[in-house]
């Protein structure tokens, strides 16, 4: 019988220390998936795969909350089902073990309540988009007062890739010489 701990953060520039440090409990083993959205079907991500070929009867997995199984209401009922019905306990921090019945009810309320919370967050996305498209359009900044949608360019990014190609650097390298991440030197070198 393990205590198993899950993880997920939906950016890669957030960590799950926050979640683990919160549980603080000692785990027999850790499954994590970091950068990866709520959205994506607990069984198509990578980690949360990983403990469903690990996971064995009498197993506890532990989670921080609710949303971090996933936002989709019904992925999540579906997920915490399947694992019951392996006969592993599924311990949410802050509610308890999940069990038959009335533990199920309070799963689906709270599981609907994270699929409603990635809907308003779409919403709220997509007005900010358009927003800032609208005044992008009328005054040549957009709302927040950028000059241009998305990320802002740190650097030439034709610039960034000859420089590489000329160089034979590596990413890393590039990254270093123009004090950029290796992330935007990827997307700079990409074509390339």
């Amino acid at each position: 019988m393990s205590r198993i701990a899950y993880f997920r953060v939906s950016t890669s520039d957030q960590s799950i220390e926050a979640q683990r440090s919160a549980m603080a409990g000692t785990f027999d083993r850790e499954f994590k998936d970091e950068g990866i959205s709520g959205a994506t079907l607990a069984a198509n991500r990578p980690g949360f795969a990983a403990l469903l070929e690990y996971v064995r009867e009498g197993d506890t997995v532990c989670v921080y909350a609710v949303d971090r199984l996933g936002r989709d209401a019904l992925d999540v009922q579906a997920t915490v089902r399947r694992l019951l019905n392996r006969g592993v306990t599924v311990d949410i921090h802050g509610l308890g073990p999940i069990g038959r019945g009335v533990g199920e009810l309070v799963l689906a309320v709270l599981a609907q309540v994270a699929d409603m919370e990635r809907q308003r967050i779409a919403e709220r996305t997509a007005a900010g988009r358009e927003a800032a498209k609208a005044s992008l359009a009328a005054t040549g900044k957009t709302h927040r007062g950028k000059a241009s949608l998305g990320r802002p360019k740190v650097k030439d990014a034709s610039e960034v890739a000859a420089w590489r190609k000329q160089n034979g650097a590596s990413i890393a390298a590039t990254a270093a010489h123009f004090g950029i991440s290796t992330a935007s030197v990827s997307r700079y070198c990409a074509g390339g």
